[in-house]
């Protein structure tokens, strides 16, 4: 799943999402070769809060996250971070 083309070939899962913000994020779940077992537990019109897990790729692999133009990342390439806890970017002003 690491390489560009996995997000095309390989199961996927996308979330799209509209913040209370305004601003519209995307998540997409995308399962290794082995894995391909994605679990997604959210329902179209579901809230969630900031945080709140909303499933599982089993055995890893990779999430793709898609963020308005002029978010701030605060991680850096290669950093591993911890679902639920790590901060990832802060958004632009809406």
């Amino acid at each position: 799943a690491a390489e560009d083309k996995a997000s095309d070939e390989n199961e996927r899962n996308a979330l799209a999402m509209k913040l209370p913000s305004g601003h519209e994020i995307a998540v997409v779940q995308i399962a290794g070769l082995i894995a391909r077992r994605i679990l997604c537990d959210v329902k179209e019109g579901q809230s969630l809060a900031a945080g709140e897990r909303f499933g599982i790729i089993r055995f890893g692999s990779r999430t793709d996250l898609y963020l308005p133009e002029g978010t701030l990342p605060l991680v850096a390439v290669g950093q591993r971070m911890i679902g639920g806890e790590t901060v990832i970017a802060e958004l632009p002003s809406a």
